[in-house]
């Protein structure tokens, strides 16, 4: 592959809702482009960009894929995001490293609610889009409906630069309303439109839509205004830069219409790409984050600029090791440099650097400022790093993602999978930032974090697969808690007699609950030497020991003070662990009088819900043991805050998923314990002490 410089190469990322075509209009792109020998289908597993196994087998894309094309002078790199709203935190990785964003829409659904989030997304980073209405050989596929629906969402300055000629199974080709030319092709045929007149029966429409579409453009530019009056329309000279600039600063949003499987339009979206989106080298300047001294440092995409890359995808291959996939944001990387790692501190060698074609690698001499490449086998270097020219520290922001919305725990089948879970799950972990995998002190069980139940399911089917780990999942254990809400003071003797020496140890103890948070406090008031001092401490052992295991249900005793304030001991008889025995005594006879109770963790939850279902939220919050705090109102959307049980959280991805058909979503994070209504706690002891009564057969 040819070496480009930063003015010819184009940056873009396919985003949209799941089942768009995303992935069918990257593989039209490449075989129109003649970078594959034949039209790759996603329902035979053939689509260059979907190449993962799990992939294949589900039909979707789960991962970004990257693909290049060739077209005239330009190379474009073309990013191919999911579409389903488990993994579209996929697109927003990519798009701090693109130029243009392509907003693929269905042409039957029009804007979905996928749709609308990586619209905002692209508004988060300020990133030029254009959008493709494909499928349009699709059954009920209605141009004028889908540019209602995108007016509609995202405001006049959507506006179509081309219109379909037929529709349905009658798409024959498009008009392009800028050049005033049509384009017909064969369905299923090379993609190469053939230039024709526009049909008789669409000129006065298509007239029509080029005048809307120049007013549009001299609207934002005063010389065009008076030259737009004065000839009363623009000429292609005047149109084609104007357009490149009014999109390149977000002021036009161009619609174009395709159908990637029939393979029509896909060298009209090249040649827009080309024409219309900006060049790297067009940015002003990339920031980066501030240093020590409060300075941010910036850098012109420009080869003459110090040597810098962004890492925005780590894949970890079985033959490969660590593929680490990069933009070059300024300099020129050459094969075998040797970069600095700014955030990890280490040095890394970039050995055979290539670009990615899917899953092939392509290797290339160097990569200029702009361009997007990968290499493998990088030691310390992981997704959001920043590399370079040692003299010439930059960071480039990390993309901040949400926190996991669903939790299970997961536990391996054998004592071989166990050996093999936790490699394997931190080699997925380097791929998948929305992946979480930790131990919960309190349960001890392993737990896995992730968008929701689809997200772990594919986790686990590539641990099974790439790992050869089995595992099982189930909901997490609740952590509750126990505590005391009276005060004791009791007596905790521990007496046992045999030949030879006994054991003796005698301690008395007042207990009294401590505020929310305060754990536990030990007192020592001894006086007068009732317990020498090096008995003290086995006391207070004993008695954090015996809270550690619990009294009502085995879950841990907290926010309580235990103070010691007399007892006795034998000269001969007494030692350590007659003092721990006598303080484990002394504990479970204080509890059956302080009015021990359960504690469990409440939620701190933000819901995001579009306004319809605001009501049926909150209702469902209500019949959850949930407090509302507040409501706020964010373009077209419900922001919902509540305080809600964890026990009654557990499920609540899947069902937020079905009651807003999609479109919700949530965070939460640990706020507080709370004391657990009382019909609810004899459920829940009943529960645990039958858990243990099994462990303990089990153990026998």
């Amino acid at each position: 592959m040819k070496v480009y410089s930063g003015t010819n190469i184009r940056n873009v990322a396919m985003v949209g809702h799941g089942h768009a075509g995303k992935t069918s209009l990257v593989s039209a792109m490449l075989y129109t482009a003649g970078a594959t020998p034949r039209l790759g289908r996603v329902d035979d597993g053939s689509a260059t960009t979907d190449h993962d196994e799990e992939e294949i087998a589900r039909k979707m894309s789960i991962s970004t894929g990257l693909a290049v094309v060739e077209w005239g002078t330009s190379k474009i790199n073309i990013l191919d995001t999911p579409g389903f709203s488990m993994f579209v935190h996929e697109a927003k990785m990519a798009l701090p490293v693109v130029d243009a964003a392509i907003v693929v829409v269905d042409g039957v659904a029009g804007v979905e609610v996928v749709t609308r989030r990586v619209w905002n997304y692209c508004e988060e980073y300020k990133t030029p889009r254009l959008i493709v209405v494909n499928r349009m050989d699709r059954d009920r596929a209605n141009a004028e409906r889908v540019l209602e629906s995108l007016t509609n969402a995202f405001g006049r300055d959507v506006i179509p630069i081309e219109l379909p000629i037929g529709s349905e199974k009658s798409l024959s080709g498009v008009v392009d309303l800028v050049r005033m030319k049509a384009y017909t092709y064969e369905l299923g045929g090379n993609g190469k439109g053939k230039e024709t007149e526009i049909p008789a029966n669409m000129r006065a429409q298509v007239q029509e839509a080029h005048e809307m579409l120049v007013e549009l453009v001299a609207e934002g530019d005063d010389k065009l205004m008076e030259k737009f009056f004065e000839a009363g329309t623009l000429g292609e000279e005047d149109l084609i830069p104007a357009l490149h600039n009014a999109i390149r600063e977000d002021k036009i949003f161009p619609v174009i219409f395709s159908s990637g499987l029939g393979n029509i339009g896909a060298d009209r979206i090249m040649d827009f790409i080309v024409d219309y989106t900006p060049a790297p080298a067009e940015h002003e300047w990339v920031q980066g984050e501030a240093a020590g001294n409060g300075d941010a440092p910036k850098r012109h995409e420009s080869d003459e600029e110090p040597v810098s890359l962004y890492v925005f995808r780590t894949v970890s291959d079985a033959f490969a090791g660590r593929i680490s996939y990069f933009k070059v944001f300024s300099g020129v990387l050459k094969n075998d440099a040797t970069l600095q790692n700014f955030g990890r501190g280490g040095q890394e060698k970039f050995a055979h650097i290539q670009t990615m074609q899917g899953k092939t690698a392509i290797p290339v001499p160097e990569l200029h400022a702009g361009d997007i490449g990968a290499v493998a086998k990088l030691k310390d270097t992981l997704t959001g790093d920043t590399l370079g020219d040692k003299s010439a520290p930059i960071q480039y922001p990390r993309v901040k993602l949400p926190e996991p919305a669903i939790t299970f725990a997961i536990e391996p089948k054998s004592r071989a999978d166990e050996d093999k879970l936790g490699p394997g799950i931190h080699k997925l972990m380097e791929e998948d930032g929305m992946l979480r995998f930790f131990r919960d002190p309190q349960t001890k069980e392993f737990l896995i974090a992730g968008t929701g139940q689809q997200h772990i399911e594919v986790i686990v089917s590539k641990l099974k697969k790439r790992y050869h780990t089995e595992v099982v999942l189930k909901a997490p254990k609740v952590p509750y808690r126990e505590t005391i809400r009276g005060k004791a003071d009791v007596q905790g003797r521990h007496k046992k007699q045999t030949g030879g020496h006994g054991q003796y140890g005698d301690c008395k103890i007042r207990m009294e609950p401590l505020a929310r948070g305060g754990e536990f406090e030990f007192v020592n008031d001894i006086f007068g030497g009732a317990i020498p001092k090096n008995y003290i401490p086995p006391v207070e052992k004993g008695i954090r020991d015996a809270a550690a295991r619990g009294y009502l249900a085995g879950f841990p005793v907290v926010d309580f003070r235990v103070v010691l304030y007399d007892g006795s001991y034998h000269d001969v008889d007494s030692n350590d662990l007659s003092f721990q025995m006598a303080g484990r005594i002394a504990f479970k006879k204080a509890m059956e009088v302080a009015k021990p109770t359960l504690l469990e963790p409440i939620m701190a939850v933000e819901i995001t819900v579009p306004d319809d279902f605001a009501g049926s939220i909150m209702g469902d919050l209500n019949s959850r043991r949930g407090r509302i705090q507040g409501m706020d109102n964010k373009g077209g959307n419900t922001v919902v805050k509540a305080e809600v049980p964890m026990a009654e959280m557990l499920t609540y991805g899947v069902e937020l998923t079905s009651m807003t058909q999609g479109r919700g979503s949530f965070n939460m994070e640990m706020h507080h314990y709370d004391v657990v209504p009382g019909q609810l706690q004899e459920k829940i002891i009943e529960k645990a002490k039958a858990e243990r009564g099994e462990v303990k057969e089990e153990e026998e």
